[in-house]
């Protein structure tokens, strides 16, 4: 559907003349809202006088708005206005959080008094202050999740074939966590050494050059116009199938509808997946008209459905890893020499560091031996499914080393704020999962965008910020509901069991990939992109 219009796009400006805009646009954004997202959890405790879990629950709602809420702009520029202008709309609402962050930084009266030392009574925030920064938040949420994802569509959109899309994807992906290295590194350590206000200032600037990127490339890039809702034909198809349900189903191809672009020789009957909703293109008098090629979309959403749903317990467990170990970091000694202390902030940047390295890795050395070796290329599920099983095993060496630095703090109770251990400690699960991270996201974007309808291709990489949006507010969900039957997750950790949490999530993790398995063992792929699968 719409296919034609889309290839008389692709004959227009467009290819690898606009990488640098798009990959620049897409760094300079990312590095803004990684440098205060990272340390947002430390700014909310030191600043706002917030408790640790308190803070790590704000940290995952606004990463989970921040995954959840692509899907809106993906819907807006597949249906509406295009990826370009979600993009540089959704810049201007970033850069309006970014200001009000500023002010919060710069204003003390936008913040409570700091705690007296050695004091347990501290200052909590009125409701005006509460008011300036969630406001902050939530502008600087939404304009991060209007552009995150919408940029990989419009990216895919310059090239023509599934090997160059997916060679974009590899360097989106690499681009997106190289910047959030930076930003993890270089902007926190201005904010917890030179001020809060300066390095929200820097934040603001990277999106100020962001979105001048953006509009230098408009005469290159290929814009592909929307073409309406697409899920007004879904959702047409699933009401006439009702509609037809006493219609008897036929073999041949006459009796049903196509798309006007399919010529006789091209027309086949509907598959026979969920055959009832083959009653939908059956010719009739009725004047309600669903092509073959509607109610195949409808199918292959439907096939690929138990696929995006094991995402969710993949990155749930991440979710809490990501939020716990800046608060384990807070505990730890984080000093690598005498005058230079690693900020707590940047502990996560470890995952982003090896995500990035092992996507190099994987895509100059692994993919080619594997398919040397093998006569073969790795497949898309089989890419994801490794992800699955290097997630789990970061999550075992979590619980260990968290048992370690229990046993350390039980030893010396109340002695020191900071434990006799290091936090290079963290290192390992951090770097595990960042080899997850490598195999399973890149594949699972390349994945929906390969097999999502045409009409739904900017929903289809926003399909995985969305599970990945959900398993933030998830991670929120097992952290209340942990908390309220057990005694493992205080405000002062070193009177829990973190631990236990953890082997709770290496267990949901191995039952959510035994799920997997199964899935990825019936899926079937798409019959156009049996070459794309090394992508």
């Amino acid at each position: 559907m719409d296919e034609a219009a889309r290839l008389s796009a692709r004959g227009r400006r467009g290819g690898w003349i606009t990488f640098p805009f798009i990959i620049g646009t897409m760094g300079c954004l990312t590095l803004a809202s990684g440098g205060w997202i990272a340390n947002l959890i430390v700014y909310l405790i030191e600043e706002f006088n917030i408790k640790s879990i308190s803070a790590a629950k704000i940290y995952n709602f606004v990463n989970g708005s921040i995954t959840m809420f692509p899907i809106v702009g993906a819907v807006l520029a597949d249906s509406y206005v295009g990826c370009f202008s979600v993009i540089w709309f959704s810049s201007l609402i970033s850069l309006l959080g970014m200001f009000l962050l500023v002010l919060t930084a710069a204003i003390n009266n936008l913040r409570p008094p700091p705690c007296e030392n050695g004091s347990n009574s501290c200052k909590y925030p009125s409701q005006f202050q509460f008011a300036i920064l969630y406001l902050g938040l939530v502008l600087g949420s939404l304009g991060n999740a209007g552009t995150r994802f919408t940029i990989a569509t419009m990216g895919a959109d310059q090239f023509d074939d599934n090997k160059q899309q997916g060679i974009f994807f590899n360097w989106y992906i690499f681009t997106m966590y190289s910047a959030t290295v930076v930003s993890s590194t270089a902007i926190v350590y201005v904010e917890d050494n030179v001020s809060w206000t300066w390095g929200f200032i820097i934040c603001a600037v990277a999106n100020v050059l962001g979105l001048s990127l953006l509009l230098c490339g408009t005469r290159f890039y290929r814009l592909v116009k929307p073409r309406g809702s697409p899920f007004t034909s879904l959702a047409r198809v699933i009401a006439a199938a009702i509609t037809k349900r006493r219609m008897v189903l036929s073999e041949k191809v006459e009796d049903y509808y196509y798309h006007q672009d399919s010529s006789k020789t091209a027309a086949k009957n509907p598959t026979h997946f969920f055959r009832f909703l083959n009653r939908a293109a059956l010719r009739n008098e009725d004047g309600k008209v669903c092509t073959v090629e509607q109610v195949e979309d409808v199918k292959s959403l439907i096939k690929i459905f138990p696929l995006w749903s094991s995402g969710l317990l993949l990155c749930t467990p991440l979710a809490i890893q990501l939020s716990l170990t800046v608060i384990q970091a807070l505990t730890m000694n984080r000093a690598l020499k005498s005058h230079f202390k690693i900020p707590a902030g940047s502990m996560p940047v470890f995952i982003l560091i090896s995500t990035s390295i092992f996507i190099f890795i994987i895509d100059r050395l692994l993919f080619p031996l594997y398919e040397k070796l093998t006569k073969r290329p790795l497949t898309l599920l089989q890419r994801v499914g490794i992800g699955h099983a290097l997630t789990i095993i970061s999550m075992a060496v979590s619980a260990v080393v968290e048992s370690k630095r229990l046993k350390i703090a039980t030893r010396n109770p109340n002695t020191s704020p900071v434990l006799a251990i290091s936090a290079m400690w963290l290192i390992p699960q951090l770097a595990i999962a960042g080899m997850g991270e490598a195999f399973h996201f890149p594949g699972q974007i390349a994945l929906y965008y390969q097999e999502f309808p045409v009409s739904l291709k900017s929903t289809s990489t926003a399909a995985l910020a969305m599970f990945i949006g959900i398993a933030f507010y998830m991670s929120n969900a097992i952290i209340d509901l942990v908390q309220s039957i057990t005694g493992w997750i205080p405000d002062d950790i070193n009177d829990g069991r973190l631990d236990k949490l953890y082997w709770l999530c290496c267990i949901l993790g191995g039952l959510n990939f035994c799920y997997y398995l199964v899935c990825a063992s019936m899926y079937k792929y798409q019959q156009n992109v049996e070459n794309s699968a090394d992508d």
